[in-house]
């Protein structure tokens, strides 16, 4: 399982910790993620996702998880979810 948002494509971070005397020590900077069961409206049922914690706050700003992907970009987004996404799509625009 990889250390990647599904939501916003955030990952790992390299880089250096320099001390007071300007050694450099690498490091991973890893994203905040947490396990999170989301409901969708247009669907009516729960997904489980693996998202930050950054883009847990983001979604319920947005109003939720379906209006969070209707506004999302397809590029970073995980391929399971991209799929979620149609779904809700075509749901909704079966609905309308």
């Amino acid at each position: 399982m990889s250390r990647r948002c599904e939501l916003t494509g955030k990952a790992v971070l390299v880089g250096n910790l320099v001390s007071h005397s300007n050694r450099k020590t690498k490091t991973r900077f890893l994203p905040n993620l947490v396990n999170v069961t989301l409901i969708s409206d247009a669907l009516g049922r729960s997904v489980r996702l693996r998202i930050t914690a950054h883009a847990l706050r983001s979604v319920e700003h947005r109003g939720g998880l379906d209006s969070f992907l209707n506004k999302a970009a397809d590029d970073e987004l995980s391929l399971r979810v991209r799929r979620l996404k149609r779904e809700i799509s075509e749901k909704t625009a079966a609905a309308a």
